[in-house]
């Protein structure tokens, strides 16, 4: 019973992380039963994936931004300019595959710099800055297409936005055993990891989560990847902009965790006038951060564009949007300094599976919009609601009576000596 306790009171301190997965599963099991299981089909499963791989990803550079309290209305614009100058280059101008996708990322980053020299040195709001950059670079998209598509592109850059790993089975096999493979092994490194973490945690003291919620957690979360590793090998098997993804996602937690980088971004979101006491270089910082966007912003573009097959005068409208409603529905602070990878992650999804389940259902894009709306707005509220009763004193923890952490020890004058006494008056 105390153990229940322990593990109730520690999810209460950590709603904002708990909440938003918890979102995700409701929204699954809601949409499965609606569709009729159509939502975990296989294949809708892999299309789920393919479809919002690329706000996935600007979701990813977007949550680093909006830690460092700034935001960028930009990506969308950049994304549709980058897949226009990758058109023109592959197909009008004949380069291979292989050298315009480093040299639209170098494009990309040129843009991020572009707009980070106005923010982070010149002093403009990344607001004013990043809408100027949505009307310039949307304009630079139509002038470099001449308001015309441009198709088609190579296999090759195709199969970055839609193809899949190689089946080692043959296609003899149910599953595609590739996918299996991968897919085991990254859930025994999930576990591993996990392990590790705690066990250092627990060697300097420093473990605070009850054994209980850590085992639930761990084995809830590998059998999540298990069951998703078994609907795509029960299709085509692995996307490769899936494996593209997983790489963004480890590294960039990685940095955002362990890295100095990383610890900057977050106290300057927290405190700007603080973190530039402290001598963080602070313009640095945000400069480069807005060179990542621009370049995940290219990425993103690119796998959009090869996923077409077609480089469009729209290519990007609203996917600023979404990427930032990602990234707030995923636990990222309005005002800045709170934020993960992981959580972006998990809120791009849920607008990804509110998106596919109303098509599936048949709902118009008035609807889909209006509902939308509504879970950024209630997103939005609910962190703000449980930040304002945790941050007075009326936490959720504190109303239902649940044991969070210990009370801090009362602390007691040392005692002072005659020698210390004796020195005071000399």
């Amino acid at each position: 019973m105390s153990a229940l306790r322990e593990s109730l009171g520690f999810l209460t301190s950590r709603l904002r992380q708990v909440g938003i997965f918890v979102a995700l599963i409701l929204i699954v099991l809601l949409f499965q039963g609606l569709t009729g299981g159509i939502l975990l089909q296989p294949q809708n499963v892999t299309n789920l994936v393919v479809q919002n791989s690329y706000i996935l990803i600007l979701a990813i550079g977007m949550v680093m931004v909006i830690i460092a309290g700034h935001i960028d209305l930009s990506v969308g614009s950049v994304a549709g300019f980058i897949g226009a100058v990758a058109g023109v280059m592959i197909v009008h101008w004949g380069w291979p595959w292989w050298a315009a996708i480093p040299a639209c990322l170098l494009v990309g980053a040129l843009v991020g710099a572009w707009q980070g020299y106005w923010i982070a040195y010149v002093g403009i709001p990344a607001f004013i800055v990043t809408l100027a950059g949505m009307l310039i670079f949307r304009g630079l998209t139509l002038i470099t297409l001449r308001n015309q598509q441009i198709t088609p592109f190579p296999a090759e850059l195709r199969a970055l936005g839609g193809g899949f790993l190689p089946d080692i089975s043959g296609g003899t096999s149910v599953l595609e055993w590739l996918t299996v493979i991968l897919g085991v092994g990254a859930t025994a490194a999930l576990l591993i990891q996990a392990f590790k973490e705690r066990r250092i945690r627990r060697k300097f003291d420093l473990e605070s989560e009850p054994l209980v919620w850590f085992i639930i957690k761990t084995a809830f979360t590998s059998l999540l990847m298990l069951i998703i590793t078994f609907l795509l090998a029960s299709y085509r098997g692995t996307p490769i902009v899936l494996v593209v993804l997983a790489a963004l996602v480890i590294a960039y937690t990685a940095l955002m965790n362990n890295s100095v980088f990383g610890r900057h971004t977050y106290a300057i979101g927290g405190n700007l006038h603080a973190a530039e006491l402290s001598g963080i270089k602070t313009k640095a910082v945000t400069f480069r951060l807005f060179v990542n966007m621009g370049v995940l912003a290219a990425l993103a573009g690119l796998v959009f564009t090869a996923r077409l097959n077609s480089a469009q005068p729209a290519g990007g409208t609203g996917f600023e949007l979404d990427s930032i409603a990602a990234a707030f529905i995923g636990g990222a602070a309005v005002t800045g300094g709170i934020g993960t990878v992981a959580g972006a992650m998990i809120g791009g999804l849920i607008m990804g599976v509110l998106n596919n389940g109303m098509s599936i259902l048949g709902l118009g894009t008035d609807y889909q919009q209006l509902i939308k709306g509504l879970v950024l707005l209630v997103a939005v509220g609910f962190d703000i609601f449980n930040k304002n009763r945790s941050g007075g004193g009326g936490g959720i923890g504190k109303r239902f009576k649940l044991k969070t952490s210990p009370p801090p020890a009362e602390e007691k004058p040392a005692p002072v000596s005659n020698e210390t006494v004796e020195a005071g008056r000399k």
